[in-house]
């Protein structure tokens, strides 16, 4: 049986068993728009997403990953 070294991994995606509320923990200015580090204020999850344009929401750019 294979095992891959990514399922041994301490981080692993998370299964959402609730709509997260993402707040902001950094944040800073590229030249593809602002990419803001936000982690979930119930569950302690984190993620990275990209706010490309002031008047639209900001768009995740990796998975969830939790403690």
């Amino acid at each position: 049986m294979h095992t891959s070294s990514t399922e041994n991994s301490t981080l692993s995606p998370t299964r959402q068993t609730h709509e997260h509320a993402w707040l902001t923990e950094s944040a800073h200015r590229t030249s593809d728009g602002t990419v803001l580090y936000v982690r979930c204020g119930d569950c302690g999850t984190r993620r990275v997403d990209i706010a490309a344009h002031t008047d639209m929401p900001p768009t995740a750019i990796s998975i969830a990953l939790g403690d």
